[in-house]
């Protein structure tokens, strides 16, 4: 008998052992040796356990592993692997220094992190270097974030140049862009042909196609998560830049070295300069006209860090930026001494963003991350249009003189103050959990119209009145709860529950959105994922417009417009062919309900005065493939993305009928995308970059079709003439021709005598001037017939294009 205890007792320790042996933490943060600059989604992984972690959004790790000798790989994209070798006895703080690998300093791309490549549990999702977004060749020279964005498969531009982003099927309000985790309402810069992303200001970007993470809610298609550079620890360094249409200056460095950092980038563009000579070589010197008129905009990104001890930091990031239209002009008649008038007409339109987040990191102990953020960002529109005019009887000096003053003011606007707490726990190597709570007091102001009149004249009327909708005022809160789970080396599972409430007008919204991902390692090369995300969305934006306007409106859900929702599923294949490139292939179908189109003929004119009664809330469908072939290392690099897919839109609850409840397209569905873009670095004098892009035709309607009005006759010129009208036969009925283009870039580096980096960059934008659609509109084109005199009119369809070949050129400088 006592034999046999002991042999169960040694049974019972050997079973039981690795899961009681004794194990210790290893954690810190992994910062760029020359910058101090923090390194997000950075990779440590020990060799003799085949376990690793991966560095949050703030450079912090924490890997446990058990006592004995650990061999540790510190590696990122772009950087020298640094190794690591000793005997772990006890919980152990190692701050890491990666040294940047002069091969891939300028031309790094995209690249696998451990959670998004191969051996990741996250799918649809792509991290960007900043470095590729310099590089890829645009508009005017204006390298930028969503530009590059728009060439990854499954994410679409809207029409020609513009910046908006519509992310497998959903529409452009439908993504959460985030500048250091507070929201961006509106981020576009000139209509939507630049957006507001500076980047010289930004140090990493993440986008989120689908299989969202727990921890992200509020939108349905797409988040794209933007990180802001801390700033240089060790010493002051800059760049500045000059274009065609802008200038920039990023300065960076310590105010109290290797403790408080602070990174401020500033940018303006000079369209407003540069057209004042046009506008003074066509002034009336006699009669008066346009004193100044212009557009601008410009930006300004500014973040400090502090570091309050081994445990604590504190940042503070903003970010200020507004477009501007103005216009001053003066009008002056005379007619003999009868009558003398002046004119005066001024034009102020102004809108932007403001953020502001302060936000505090503790290392509560080795396994937990704790950051708390306080955050306020605004957008808002604010128009102003005044006239005055003044009326002078020379003739008759007992007439008094006339003046009548206009004001029209149109103020529309959002703004949310939020308190959020997030955590990163990890227990050991198998879990990676992340759970935190928030809360945001939203403020919607749709509009705000006030007109005053003021008239000496002979109707003597004083007019000062406001109309408009009152403010509406709303509640939302979130918490979450996600796991990322090893179970042993082939199976890895990413499991999530975002919960949500909306309260706002007396009506309350509550949402559980459970997400999952799975995948599947066959090989160490090769793996298959799958994933799901409910996602809910309580605020719209109203818009009637194919660009981006500082008129559209974001409005919540209110007791009648209920909040959107989708549920998208993803699978998909991951190879990486080493030394190659990297392959994915991915297929989506979403589905989305509560979306809103505008009621057939309904037009809100920037108005938000019974908005709920003009649209019709529906059901989307979408659905398609993509295809990713990547190389990220080498002096070649870049990327071939194919996307096939197809977007469509049902009306048919009672009520909300459009297209007589028949299926459509959605106005971006396209069938084929296709983007390939690239880098050559020649030497450390010359690099060369190329895009070219391809995709089906936008939707647009079109009445194809006229009939005449019976006995319904217009009396015209002498004769009668039957009314004719136009009669749509479906929406999204015609497609425009195919877009394609081609871009290309060249940069010029030199070092200066002082150590500077000078770089002159020569782009052309659509190389072979191909006449892309910009829109289509009908013309009415008449025909004589020579011999018989007859004038025969005829609708045809007309193509308008907007940008032709632009070269451009601009001048950088590092210091």
């Amino acid at each position: 008998m006592k034999k046999q205890t002991t042999l169960y007792l040694m049974l019972l320790y050997m079973i039981a052992h690795p899961v009681f042996a004794q194990r210790y933490t290893i954690s810190g943060y992994i910062t760029d040796k020359v910058n101090g600059e923090t390194l997000i989604s950075a990779t440590v992984f020990d060799s003799n356990s085949a376990k690793g972690a991966v560095t949050n959004n703030f450079g912090y790790y924490s890997l446990t592993l058990p006592v004995g000798k650990v061999t540790l790989e510190y590696s990122y994209i772009g950087y020298r692997t640094l190794k690591q070798e000793f005997h772990l006895q006890g919980d152990t703080v190692l701050n890491i220094q990666l040294d940047l690998d002069n091969m891939l300093e300028e031309v790094t791309v995209i690249g696998n992190r451990s959670e998004t490549g191969v051996k990741g549990s996250q799918m649809s999702t792509v991290e960007v270097p900043i470095e590729q977004i310099k590089n890829i060749p645009t508009l005017l020279g204006e390298n930028d974030l969503i530009k590059a964005l728009q060439l990854l498969p499954g994410v679409q531009s809207g029409t020609e140049g513009s910046a908006g982003l519509y992310v497998r099927g959903g529409g452009p309000d439908e993504n959460l862009l985030l500048l250091d985790g507070v929201p961006l309402y509106n981020v576009n810069h000139m209509l939507g042909f630049f957006s507001v992303f500076n980047s010289d200001a930004l140090k990493n970007v993440t986008l989120y196609k689908g299989s969202f993470p727990a921890r992200f809610g509020g939108r349905l298609s797409s988040v794209v998560d933007v990180r802001m550079k801390d700033g240089d620890d060790k010493k002051n360094r800059g760049t500045a830049s000059i274009g065609l249409i802008s200038s920039k200056l990023q300065l960076e460095g310590p105010i109290i070295k290797e403790k408080t950092t602070f990174n401020v980038s500033l940018r303006r563009t000079y369209i407003d300069v540069l057209a004042q000579p046009i506008i003074k070589m066509a002034q009336d010197n006699e009669n008066g006209g346009v004193n100044s008129a212009g557009y601008f905009f410009y930006d300004i990104n500014a973040k400090f860090t502090h570091k309050l001890s081994d445990k604590d930091k504190l940042y503070l990031s903003t970010y200020f930026g507004d477009d501007a239209i103005y216009l001053k002009a003066q009008d002056r008649y005379s007619y003999g001494d009868n009558l003398e008038t002046k004119d005066h007409t001024k034009l102020d339109w102004d809108w932007g963003n403001a953020i502001a987040a302060l936000r505090w990191n503790r290392i509560l102990n080795n396994k937990l991350f704790m950051n708390t953020t306080a955050s306020f960002t605004r957008y808002r529109s604010a128009l102003g249009s005044g006239y005055e005019s003044e009326t002078r009887y020379p003739s008759n000096p007992d007439r008094s003189q006339e003046k009548e003053e206009t004001r029209l003011t149109y103020n529309s606007g959002i703004q949310d103050w939020t308190m959020k707490t997030d955590f990163d726990f990890t227990p050991n190597v198998n879990h990676d959990v992340k759970f935190g709570a928030a809360y945001t007091y939203h403020t919607f102001a749709p509009d705000v119209i006030s007109l005053k009149v003021k008239d000496t004249g002979q109707t003597e009327q004083d007019i000062d009145t406001v109309a408009g909708s009152p403010k509406v005022y709303a509640h939302e809160t979130a918490a979450y709860l996600e796991d990322n789970i090893s179970i042993g080396r082939m199976l890895k599972v990413n499991l999530g529950v975002h919960f949500s409430s909306f309260h706002v007008q007396n009506s309350n919204y509550f949402s559980l959105q459970p997400r999952a991902g799975l995948r599947v390692l066959l090989t160490d090369n090769l793996s298959l994922k799958a994933g799901y995300a409910s996602m809910n969305q309580y605020i719209h934006m109203l818009s009637n417009n194919t660009i981006s306007m500082p008129t559209d409106l974001w409005v919540p859900a209110t007791s009648k417009i209920k909040p959107m929702k989708s549920h998208q599923y993803a699978i998909g294949a991951f190879y990486s062919l080493q030394h190659i490139a990297d392959f994915s292939v991915e297929g989506y179908y979403k589905t989305m309900d509560n979306l809103l189109e505008y009621k057939d003929g309904a037009s809100f004119m920037g108005a938000s005065t019974n908005w709920e009664d003009k649209v019709s809330m529906g059901r989307g469908i979408a659905y398609g493939i993509e295809f990713l072939a990547q190389r990220s290392f080498g002096n070649t690099t870049g990327w071939i993305g194919y996307t096939w897919s197809k977007s469509d839109r049902i009306f048919d609850r009672p009520g909300n009928t459009i297209n007589n409840g028949k299926r459509f397209p959605a106005k971006y569905d396209r069938r084929h995308d296709i983007s390939i873009t690239g880098t050559h670095k020649f030497s450390e004098k010359i690099d060369v970059s190329a895009s070219w892009v391809f995709s089906t035709g936008n939707a647009a309607t079109f009445a194809f079709h006229e009939y005449q009005a019976a006995n319904s006759p217009t009396y015209r010129n002498k004769y009668y003439f039957p009314e004719t009208y136009s009669y749509v036969e479906a929406r999204n009925n015609f497609r425009y021709s195919n877009y394609h283009r081609l871009d290309l870039g060249v940069n010029f580096h030199k070092k200066t005598k002082r150590g500077n980096l000078r770089t002159w960059n020569v782009s052309i934008y659509n190389v072979y001037n191909h006449l892309n659609p910009f829109y289509v509109y009908v013309w009415d084109e008449t025909s004589v017939n020579h011999e018989t005199g007859e004038r025969k009119t005829k609708n045809v369809l007309r193509q308008a294009t907007l940008f032709p070949i632009i070269p451009s050129v601009s001048y950088t400088i590092k210091f």
